[in-house]
Formats: C-alpha cells, structure tokens, sequence
C-alpha cells in the first residue's frame, strides 16, 4: 500500500506542476501579450481540477502513507510554487527509498 499510495500523490503532484507552469509561463503570456484570454481560462479550468485531485491525494497519502504532518503541509505549501512539486517529488523519492530499505 505505501508503495502505490506514493506513486500516485507523485504522479498526481507532476500533473498538477505542469498544469502551474502551464497556466503561468504559456496561457498568461498569451492572455496579456497576445490578447488570447480564453487561453487562461480553459487551461485555468484544467488547473482548478488538478489542484483539487491533488489535494484530495494529499490526504489519501496522508493517510495511507502516515506520513509525518510536515510532509503534509509541505505537499500542500509547493503546490502554490513553480517548479516546487519537482522538487518535492525528488524527496519523496529519496524518503521512499529509505523507507523500503
């Protein structure tokens, strides 16, 4: 179960960062130097929807994985921080590391 739980919170959180880099360095250059505003608007939409699965993964991980409350809080402070869930998912794969060893 720790295993699959963790896979997935890091999936999901490479989902939800691209989505962010998505929405902040292609859909809002476009909306204000192009003048394409339903550019942010469906690529916002898709963003909205990640970011909910994401969190609702955060706690499914929280629980599955007992992770300590930390991570948790940290999971949920890199999803507002380009590039942050990159980051996080390199740690949660050094800790799942030493987890299993």
């Amino acid at each position: 179960m720790f295993k699959h739980a963790l896979k997935q919170f890091r999936f999901m959180g490479i989902l939800e960062g691209s989505s962010l880099l998505l929405l902040l360095f292609v859909a809002m250059p476009l909306k204000y130097f192009f003048d394409m505003p339903e550019v942010v608007s469906v690529v916002g939409a898709i963003h909205g929807g990640l970011f909910t699965v994401y969190v609702l993964m955060i706690i499914y991980a929280m629980i599955a994985v007992r992770w300590p409350f930390r991570f948790t809080v940290g999971a949920l402070a890199v999803a507002f921080i380009p590039f942050g869930n990159f980051v996080l998912d390199k740690r949660l794969n050094r800790w799942e590391q030493l987890k299993t060893a």
